[in-house]
């Protein structure tokens, strides 16, 4: 090969690694269910969120950041009992949505209880929600999940 192909080839590899190195995930979720009693189950949605992010609460108003929503798809195998469940969230006046936010900093655990139906199944749904710093925001974002009820 000549010297032009090989530098090409050389700026490509560059330009495809910069491209890869760019993409932020600053949140990871897991999830778990545990068995209160014959019939019920709390399942438990937890983000680990890295250091100088955060994410917004359930109850975060309308007209500012996106707030986070879990959505569980239909089925006769359950049904929801009650409301989500978080913790405290910091609340703080954000000049750039020009209101008070409620988020989340390092990890929060949003809880749900459900009623059993049936033994064995798979609980799926997904999970709507925004991340940003005191620089940005990322776009709102949809995770899936598909947690096991026994």
């Amino acid at each position: 090969m000549n010297r032009k192909k090989i530098l090409i080839l050389f700026c490509f590899f560059v330009l495809i690694n910069n491209l890869h190195a760019q993409i932020l995930t600053p949140v990871k979720w897991s999830y778990g269910a545990k068995k209160t009693n014959e019939k019920e189950t709390v399942v438990f949605f937890k983000a680990t969120i890295d250091d100088d992010w955060h994410i917004y609460s359930t109850n975060q108003m309308d007209g500012g950041p996106v707030k986070t929503s879990i959505t569980f798809f239909r089925s006769n195998e359950y049904a929801i009992v009650g409301k989500l469940v978080e913790p405290q969230p910091v609340i703080k006046y954000e000049p750039n949505f020009k209101m008070d936010v409620h988020y989340f900093e390092k990890s929060v655990v949003f809880q749900q209880k459900i009623r059993v139906n049936k033994k064995g199944f798979v609980l799926k749904g997904k999970l709507n929600f925004m991340v940003c710093n005191d620089q940005k925001c990322l776009p709102p974002e949809d995770v899936t999940f598909a947690i096991p009820i026994n």
